[in-house]
Formats: C-alpha cells, structure tokens, sequence
C-alpha cells in the first residue's frame, strides 16, 4: 500500500535500505539533507537549487548557467535597476502573449485539466491573478482587499483573508481570464513607468487591515522581484504542461 505523507514535519527524519522507486515529491524542503549511496536514474528534478553538492562537485552554479545558455530571457528576470525591471516586465508580457497563443490552439476543456495533479493552465492564470493583487495592488498600491474572485490563492494558505474568495472549483474560460490578466499587466505596467531609483530601494508603507501578504513594510525590490519571477516560473509550468496536454488531445 502506498504511504502518503501530507504537511508531515520529518525534519531529522531517517531512511535507510528504503526504496523510493517511482515516488512524488511536492513542495517538499530539503535543507542540510545529506544522502550517501544513493542510486539516481532516470530522475526529474525542479526547484531552487543551491548548494548542491554531487559526488563532490556544486552543480548549482553549472545548472544556472546551462539554464541561462538555453534561455538568455531568464537572465532578464534577475533584474536589478529601474531599466532592467521595465525590460523585465516586457518580457513577461511578450512571453506569456505567446504561452496564450499556444492554449488557443487547445480545446477549452482541456485547459481545465492537470498533468502529475499539477495546477491546470486556467488554475495557473487564477494564481497569477491573486498573485498580482496581492503583491502590487495590496502591498505596492495599498488597496487593502483588491482580491479579484477568480484569484486562487497557494494551495498552502491556511489562514482565512477578509475578501479573498477562495473557489477552487470555479471553472472560468480562457477568454474570461485573459481580460482579468490583461487589466493587471496594465497595472504592472503603470507601476513600473512611474517607478524611479529612489523608489526601487525605498520600502512599502504598510495597510492598515489584515490580509496577504500580512500588513508590514517591505522592499519595493523584493515585491516587483517576486511577481516577475511568479511570472517566470508559472509559464515555464505552464508550457511544460501544455505540451503534455497536447500530446494527450493527438
């Protein structure tokens, strides 16, 4: 029978003579881990890599470079001035505008569907859209509850959010969400034209009433680095999947 281990704290945990064949791992943390004798074949792995020693050799700094060779976009998303956070963003923007052509050429109903139990590709848009409320006009703009409906907040988030509507059911089409998505790039984009160098290194001024992210200043640097890399990271999610969803539609 397969054992199913769901928000488990194994921190310290130890295994040995034990056979992961065929396992999954999801937001699974595994800081200061160490693994000897370990067979690794035909295993695919994604996420932060660092500090990851094999056989004697940090391949972390080897993996970000090849990544960057395959891709020099990704490169963009490092952004560090005013300038690079504007190239940044029209990066996003032209990226995901090809990533939505290529889900048009998907029935409606497929793109409703998950691969490996996955967000779906209109799952992955609701994310982005709560994802760009709660970063850019709660924290950066100050509207306190500016949680669009069709949002759908991290499948972690625990705590209730004073107008969030949290409906993982909801079923919205392409259509429907693209013009959701089009109305925040707009705000991304108003941001980002009016952002200075003062500002970048300057600090939110916090809301008032609670909701997510919680009601604290923060570095206008990290808010605009965590929605461009949500951007990033989500596509590449999404155009890995929907390649899967292709071959499953031929």
């Amino acid at each position: 029978m397969t054992e199913e281990f769901y928000r488990r704290d194994l921190t310290g945990a130890r295994f040995e003579e034990v056979d992961l064949s065929g396992s999954w791992f999801r937001n699974v943390y595994l800081r200061d881990a160490v693994l000897r004798g370990i067979w690794l074949e035909n295993v695919d792995i994604d996420g932060e890599i660092r500090g990851l020693t094999i056989n004697g050799v940090d391949i972390g700094p080897l993996v970000e470079a090849e990544l960057d060779r395959r891709d020099p976009d990704r490169a963009v998303v490092r952004a560090e001035t005013v300038d690079d956070f504007r190239a940044g963003w029209e990066m996003t923007e032209r990226r995901w505008a090809a990533t939505m052509a290529h889900a048009r050429t998907l029935p409606d109903e497929v793109l409703h569907e998950r691969v490996r139990d996955e967000w779906s590709f209109i799952e992955t848009l609701r994310h982005l859209v709560f994802a760009t409320d709660a970063w850019v006009l709660r924290v950066l703009l100050g509207d306190p509850s500016p949680y669009h409906p069709l949002g759908l907040p991290f499948t972690e988030m625990e705590e209730e959010v004073s107008g969030l509507v949290d409906d993982p059911e909801a079923r919205p089409s392409l259509d429907e969400l693209a013009d959701i998505r089009e109305s925040r790039f707009a705000v991304v984009r108003g941001v980002l034209a009016a952002l200075t160098a003062e500002r970048l290194e300057s600090t939110t001024t916090p809301v008032t009433e609670p909701g997510y992210p919680a009601s604290e200043g923060y570095p206008v640097r990290r808010v605009l680095g965590t929605i461009l890399n949500e951007e990033w990271l989500h596509r590449q999610y999404a155009e890995r999947d929907l390649a899967v969803l292709e071959e499953r539609s031929r």
